[in-house]
This record gives C-alpha cells, structure tokens and sequence, in this order.
C-alpha cells in the first residue's frame, strides 16, 4: 500500500469589494475593452481597510474545514503560501493557526508569489507521505492590492486579492495511477530570471516597494514552462495528457491559460477559468479555482487534475492528483 494526500474538502473567500474593470478608467490610460481584450480580466475583489492576508486565510480555512467535515482540532499542520503576509514575522500561518482555533501541531508560510501554492502542496504532500502530518491544511492567500504601484497600467489592473484553502488527508492508495490524491508533483525554479517580475523594496532595504514586472518576457516564459512541468508531473506519475479531466491553472492571463492548454493539446472545455471573476490573485488562485470548478460540479470524484503555475523568482511547477 502506499500513503497518499487526498483532498478532503476545499474552500475560498473573496473580500466584499468588488472592483470593474471600469474602476481604472477614471485614472489611467485604458479601458474595460483594453483590460478584457489582453488579460481575460473583467473584475477583480480587493481587501477592506484593515483587513489582512490571514484573515482571508482563516475565512477560506474555515470554509474548507466545514466542507470536509472536521474540526481545527483535527488539523496537524497549517502551510500558507503567500508574497503578502500580514507581518515581517511571525508568519501568517500561526495567525491562522490562532484565529480558527486550532492550539496544537505547527504551522508555517511558503513564498514562492504565483507558484507558492503548487510549492505548499509539495510540502504538505512530503509531511503526509513521510507520516509526519496525517492532515494539513494547504493556504494559498494574498492582499496584493497593497502593493500595486496605481500609477502602472501595466500591472495594477492585473491583480486581485482573495484565499482558497484544501484540506489534505493521509489514506491508503494501491500505489497506481489510479490512486485518489497527489500522484506526482514537479518544482522547478530559476533565479536568473529575477528582474522579470519582483517588488522593489524589502526588509533588508527598508522599504516596501512595489510590484515590477515585464509582462511580454513572463509570457514567453510562461506558456512554455507551464506545459513542460505539467507533462513532467504527468510522466512522473505514469500518465499522459490524454488522462486529463481538468486543468486548474494558475489564474494570470487567458492568453497564458489558452496558450498552455493549445501546448498540451488539450480543449479550453477541459480548463477551469475563474480571471475573468477574480483576476491574478497570485498563491490564492489555484485552490480558488479549484474551489469554484468543485463548487460548480465541474471537477468530480475520481477526475484526475493538472494544475500548475509561474510566479516571481522565476519559480515554477505542476501538481498531477486524482481528487
């Protein structure tokens, strides 16, 4: 037998704010038309004053934790994937920790911007399959409207803020492909790549900062290291595209998402779409499609998914799992 981390319930919170596309119009250059035209993004949702990356974080962990039927008493570990924590230190997972009630186990934060929830599913999968978790809860959340540079048409349009959060669960698999829960994960990342997407400011240079990026140059990396570590997921776990039910992609661009798909050959029918709600909500995006695609009867028991995912480093990967 081999152990396996199984999703156990899944869950997502959006702050109230609702932003349009219309919103940038009365400050910068641009227009709902343009936005829609070259990112997919219709609207976006933004934090309330005050409130912080945990709080969503605790929101979406209390909402997963209903849906899979337990209590934070239940829960033996916490990892939060986020680029915008709450504080320097401590991290925002132990404000988690405090704010679902939960007084036992560890908890910790993964940054690895738009990849960090791929990279906090690896380590969650690495705690359960080595036994030392039998269930962690996997957080990916972000309050990036706190470092949007509002002057930058190229990029403040782009972002949102928002958490989604699973639940992963030591069971028992036969060790095949036909396994429910992770099956494979691959991790990749380049820091030659750092002036492609990056805040310029930081702790050690006293200064917040705001959030850089070359667009053109992500999204020629983007689609080709996005379908190269999807099929690396999928052959290290004995599978091909052609198993695929769903992809859950990070939610960046809809022209990375097509893009990535076309390379797979695999259909749009077959991707679950949530930028055009949400926009790029970094380290939140994959478990917040994933919740909505659940939510929505797309993604059913026994599907396998690819998801995957590029963020700031560069860092990249991709997670092959049956649900």
């Amino acid at each position: 037998m081999t152990r396996r981390a199984v999703i156990r319930g899944v869950g997502h919170y959006l702050p109230e704010r609702v932003v349009p596309n219309a919103y940038f119009e009365e400050t910068l250059d641009t227009s709902d038309e343009w936005i829609r035209a070259r990112t997919g993004i219709e609207r976006r949702h933004f934090a309330a004053e005050g409130q912080t990356t945990s709080d969503m974080a605790a929101r979406a962990a209390d909402i997963a934790l209903v849906n899979a039927g337990l209590k934070a008493s239940d829960i033996d570990a916490i990892i939060v994937a986020t680029s915008t924590a709450d504080l320097t230190f401590p991290s925002a997972a132990t404000m988690v920790q405090a704010k679902i009630g939960m007084k036992h186990g560890f908890a910790f934060d993964v940054q690895a911007v738009c990849a960090g929830f791929i990279f906090a599913m690896t380590n969650a999968n690495a705690l359960i399959v080595s036994g030392q978790a039998e269930r962690v809860l996997v957080i990916g959340a972000e309050t990036f409207s706190r470092i949007m540079d509002w002057t930058d048409r190229t990029t403040c349009v782009l972002f949102g803020d928002g958490a989604g959060a699973l639940v992963l669960e030591s069971q028992e698999g036969a060790g095949t492909p036909q396994d429910r829960g992770i099956l494979a994960t691959d991790l990749n990342s380049d820091g030659r790549f750092k002036d492609l997407l990056y805040v310029d400011g930081g702790v050690s240079t006293q200064s917040t900062g705001y959030l850089r990026m070359e667009g053109n140059q992500v999204f020629r990396h983007a689609v080709t290291k996005l379908a190269a570590t999807a099929k690396a997921a999928l052959d290290k776990a004995g599978l091909t595209a052609t198993d695929v039910d769903w992809i859950v992609p990070h939610q960046a661009n809809i022209r990375i998402i097509e893009g990535t798909a076309k390379k797979m050959n695999l259909p749009m029918s077959k991707v679950v779409v949530t930028v055009q709600d949400h926009g790029n909500t970094s380290a939140a995006s994959i478990p917040l499609a994933m919740s909505v695609g659940r939510a929505n009867g797309q993604i059913k028991d026994g599907d396998l998914v690819v998801t995957e995912a590029i963020g700031g480093g560069l860092a990249w990967g991709a997670v092959a799992l049956r649900w």
